[in-house]
């Protein structure tokens, strides 16, 4: 295996998320959001003889990270299609499946990425430049109500409907189409005192929608239910409050609405077993060590 350390990317809450999978000799595992390669890695040192490692990820610039290991096998694709690639893969059942749901910091640091509001560039923010509408595109062309709802539900801005407006009045003058056009109409409306947390939470809006994150998360983990056999570990790092709640609802009642299926008799069914019932946060040391965990929350569950 080759041991050199991943490039652009600080895995978050290390340790105890690879606990959490609860590894063993023979084992067949996923790591849906390979990214710089740190969880994998780990992985791969802890889960003994005749175990396989499946690492998915949507963005080339992850498959530059990717490990010379015969029990390794990387995936170029969106973390929704797990189910299609076992499959492809003649992989049926599986023991245990991370998903680190962060941004790395690479994306952030990369101007031309269009992630980050403290760099000029092009309004991009696809994760797959192969595919999909940018930010441009979404600022340009959808109905005002949907952005407003965009950044009320994916960034839980009260002033939504006044960025969103801000933002129909401009394109209809120029199209907005770099980050210093989008920053020039929207930071007028943001204080001053949190200027950057909630610039920071417009992007995350935008990035959200362009990625289509929450949809992609929701495929994921009910392919997660069906690929998990008993006794099979769920480990998921979330970021904000909008994915987590997804999590925590599919995980406690199987349902990403948090509504348990019940059968004839009211008995309700669920496929989970909470291993931690109250969530796993970062330490100081290591927030103090990498800020990008400063958010993370670690949910872990077993299948029943």
């Amino acid at each position: 295996m080759n041991d050199s350390e991943p490039t652009y990317h600080i895995p978050v809450l290390l340790h105890e998320s690879i606990e959490g999978m609860c590894l063993h000799p023979g084992g067949i595992y996923v790591d849906v959001t390979f990214g710089g390669g740190g969880h994998s890695r780990e992985i791969l040192r802890n889960m003994g003889e005749g175990s396989r490692l499946f690492s998915f990820d949507q963005d080339a610039d992850a498959e530059k990270n990717v490990i010379d290991d015969p029990r390794f096998t990387f995936v170029r694709s969106n973390f929704r299609y797990l189910h299609n690639f076992l499959r492809y893969h003649d992989v049926e059942k599986v023991d245990a499946i991370l998903a680190d749901l962060g941004v790395s910091s690479h994306h952030f640091d990369d101007s031309e990425r269009g992630f980050s509001f403290r760099f000029d560039g092009n309004l991009d923010m696809r994760m797959n430049k192969r595919a999909g509408v940018t930010a441009a595109d979404i600022v340009n062309t959808y109905e005002e109500e949907k952005l407003a709802d965009i950044f009320f539900l994916y960034g839980e801005l009260k002033n939504s409907y006044r960025l969103a407006f801000a933002l129909a009045k401009a394109r209809s003058r120029k199209a907005i189409t770099t980050i210093g056009d989008f920053l020039e109409i929207v930071r007028p409306l943001l204080g001053k005192e949190r200027e950057k947390k909630d610039l920071a939470r417009v992007f995350q809006a935008l990035r959200i929608e362009v990625n289509q994150e929450m949809e992609a998360l929701k495929e994921m983990l009910y392919a997660a239910t069906e690929a998990l056999r008993p006794g099979g570990r769920l480990v998921v790092i979330t970021y904000h409050s909008v994915e987590d709640r997804i999590v925590k609802n599919v995980m406690k009642t199987g349902n990403a609405e948090g509504k348990a299926e019940q059968d004839f008799f009211g008995n309700r069914h669920i496929p989970y077993r909470l291993v931690n019932n109250k969530v796993i946060m970062p330490t100081e040391e290591e927030t103090a060590r990498n800020p990008r965990s400063r958010s993370a929350k670690l949910r872990i569950a077993e299948k029943i």
